[in-house]
């Protein structure tokens, strides 16, 4: 059996290949040993997205742990990362187990782990769980009735969605969102965030907020090029102020403005503190990836914010959330937690706050961004995933190890960062990351420029420089 190993958030693989119900009854094997080292008697929430199959491989894992005497929360349907997250803390159970392949495409799923205290559980908790995955499972979970745990006491059904909900609507006037005027869209991306807005806000535009597993062939990620449609029927329309899009698990944020263009992640994290610090007058630091725009340091800096720079990956912010008071935690991915809230992403809980902030201040969401450009430029930003071999990526790599690149075509390297990754400034609102993947034969790339435009060439002249094999 092919040894498992959990990713940058949670393990992930292919439908009936990797990802089995017997692969999973050995993630679940470990899990429940993981847990029993914490607490005699522990608890554990469980739930599903609407993956396929998501049904089948949370039964797998409920009928695992049940079998260690552990107690088993489960959701009655699929649910969002952030209601297991809030179910897990709520519960007082000392562990979440999500099964999600959260944005990636349709033939994934994946096994998630969240912390007691409400997000992801931490890198080097994550390493002793897998530490304890069993090379095989040999018990038959289909010899366990999920009505028998039920009358035995050890799995209990939990209505997650709703108590999300009724959470929502303690923490915002939804009233005054619904009584506003201003037009609103969201887009489910199919995923586990439909129910929630639907019941919400029944009367605004919603796309994708079906059950359909295949996401219509389109990765559930919120990104430009997986929102064509989204874009294409907020300007059709023509009385929408603002879109909003997750991802497959909800807990991505991305937005649309009312001519349907695309708002990414760095300008929702500026959004954020920009309405929390500068109109709610919240306090706490600020903590983002590596990968982030400038521009946050800029406005940081501005407001007199403290900034802490982490590696990529939200187990890194989180970390910092358990320990101190933290305004923004986000990520170039639009994975994005905030103060007064669980220390966890959450698209549906950052999307209210901008359109809680387009309310209150009755500014549009271009009017709210044009605000943030008067304090620090404004800037475009670009990704780039490349496909390479095997000995071109070690060669680049190589040569970003040992200092090679001073240039890239115009662009003249002022400084180097390598927290995670090789980050190349030009000056200070240019830059270019080159970042391998572990684990795949492919090199991310991300650049920043004052527009798209020279983003684009940024990135252009970066592959046309590092795939130049005399460099």
């Amino acid at each position: 059996m092919k040894k498992i190993k959990f990713g940058t958030d949670g393990w992930r693989a292919i439908i009936a290949k990797d990802f089995t119900t017997g692969n999973v009854a050995r993630i679940a094997e470990g899990t429940a040993l993981w847990a029993l080292k914490q607490d005699d008697s522990p608890t554990i929430m469980l739930g599903h997205d609407c993956r396929f199959g998501g049904e089948l491989f949370t039964e797998t894992v409920a009928k695992v742990l049940t079998r260690h005497g552990i107690k088993v929360f489960m959701a009655g349907s699929f649910v969002t990362a952030p209601m297991i997250s809030m179910g897990t803390r709520d519960t007082g159970s000392v562990l979440g187990v999500f099964i999600t392949a959260s944005h990636n495409p349709p033939l994934y799923n994946g096994y998630k782990l969240k912390g007691h205290y409400g997000g992801p559980l931490l890198e080097e908790q994550v390493l002793e769980v897998e530490a304890l995955i069993p090379d095989r499972y040999t018990e038959d979970p289909d010899q366990v009735r999920l009505d028998t745990l039920q009358k035995e006491g050890l799995l209990e059904y939990i209505d997650l969605e709703s108590a999300y909900c009724e959470y929502l609507e303690q923490r915002f006037d939804l009233d005054a969102i619904r009584n506003s005027g201003m037009g609103f869209a969201f887009d489910a991306m199919y995923g586990s965030g439909q129910n929630v807005m639907r019941r919400l806000f029944p009367d605004i535009m919603l796309l994708h907020c079906e059950r359909q597993p295949l996401f219509d062939g389109i990765p559930p990620e919120p990104l430009a090029r997986n929102l064509k449609a989204f874009s294409e029927a907020i300007r059709l329309n023509g009385r929408i102020d603002c879109g909003l899009a997750v991802d497959g698990d909800a807990d991505r944020t991305a937005l649309m403005d009312n001519r349907g263009r695309y708002i990414d992640s760095h300008h929702v994290i500026l959004l954020l503190i920009q309405y929390l610090h500068h109109y709610k007058k919240k306090t706490g630091k600020v903590a983002t990836g590596f990968s982030s725009s400038v521009k946050i340091h800029k406005l940081c800096e501005i407001y007199g914010i403290p900034l802490e720079v982490v590696k990529i990956g939200f187990k890194h912010i989180c970390g910092i959330m358990l320990e101190e008071e933290v305004l923004v935690g986000g990520e170039e991915s639009g994975g994005i937690a905030v103060s007064g809230h669980i220390p966890e992403r959450d698209g549906i809980y950052n999307g209210l706050i901008i359109w809680e902030a387009m309310v209150k201040t009755g500014k549009t969401l271009t009017e709210l961004i044009d605000e943030i450009y008067t304090l620090t430029g404004s800037f475009a930003f670009e990704r780039s995933d490349l496909t390479i071999s095997k000995e071109d990526k070690e060669r680049i790599t190589d040569n970003c190890k040992h200092d090679k690149y001073r240039r890239f075509g115009k662009y003249i390297v002022q400084k180097q960062e390598t927290l995670d990754g090789f980050k190349y400034y030009f000056s200070d609102s240019q830059w270019l990351m080159i970042r391998p993947s572990g684990t795949e034969p492919v090199l991310r790339t991300y650049a920043e420029g004052k527009d798209r435009d020279e983003a684009l060439d940024i990135l252009k002249a970066g592959y046309e420089t590092i795939m130049n094999p005399n460099h």
